[in-house]
């Protein structure tokens, strides 16, 4: 689903991809930070209203405003090898950390306390509802993300700068509202936040190349949810444990 073309960006489209590239960030802190301590309902709203509006956004620009329309291609076999590959790579990464350096070492002990008031306010705290969000997120949420940061923000930006420079700022963008996540659970000042972080934003850059070279979201979506579907097994073990 590719549309890149040679059409130069207006200052409109510069401002719009500016509102995308801080937008998540800015409804993060609202319904993970600033709501934390919220009403189960309050929570549940507010992150369904938030998502809609980020997610609405670029199909309304490309769409109504740009008056183009998406096509699709058909993924190719070794974009979806390459993206399997790099997904299993990083999440088996992510279990060998965590049950042989950093669980072992305490550094989760903190981490896992926060995870489970979070999944408690949340509503999903019993395994049935915590495997249906997981299920959600790994499967559908990591689609729209890719949607949302490889096709949009940086497609959008790869009309406008070199493809190093895309593939760097969509990146960071895409880094950027998972600080505030990983602050809240290691804290602001935490070197595990920002190597997260770090690995967060190589991850979106290899997603973006992915994409890139495939010219189709299928591959960077297989992987994604890969690694998000390693990430809630890791979270299911801190909260059990």
């Amino acid at each position: 689903m590719n549309d890149i073309e040679n059409r130069r960006l207006t200052p409109a489209d510069k401002t719009v991809l500016a509102v995308a590239l801080i937008l998540p960030t800015a409804i993060t802190w609202i319904y993970f930070i600033w709501l934390k301590d919220a009403p189960q309902v309050v929570q549940q709203v507010t992150y369904g209203v938030v998502k809609t509006i980020q997610f609405g956004l670029p199909a309304a620009w490309v769409l109504v405003v740009q008056r183009e329309r998406p096509f699709f291609r058909r993924p190719s076999s070794w974009s979806l090898i390459v993206g399997t590959l790099f997904g299993v790579a990083v999440a088996t990464a992510m279990f060998v950390l965590y049950y042989f350096v950093l669980n072992p070492a305490g550094l989760f002990a903190g981490p896992s306390a926060e995870v489970r008031a979070k999944v408690s306010s949340f509503g999903i705290s019993s395994p049935v509802a915590f495997f249906l969000f997981a299920a959600f997120v790994s499967a559908i949420h990591s689609l729209l993300e890719e949607y949302y940061w490889r096709w949009f923000v940086f497609g959008q930006l790869a009309r406008g700068c070199k493809l190093p420079i895309a593939i760097l700022i969509s990146s960071l963008g895409f880094a950027a509202h998972h600080v505030l996540v990983l602050s809240l659970y290691f804290g602001r000042t935490s070197p595990l936040t920002w190597l997260f972080s770090l690995a967060i934003a190589i991850g979106g850059a290899c997603w973006a190349w992915l994409y890139h070279k495939s010219d189709s979201l299928a591959a960077p979506w297989l992987s994604h949810a890969l690694v998000d579907a390693a990430i809630f097994a890791i979270g299911y073990q801190m909260i059990h444990s």
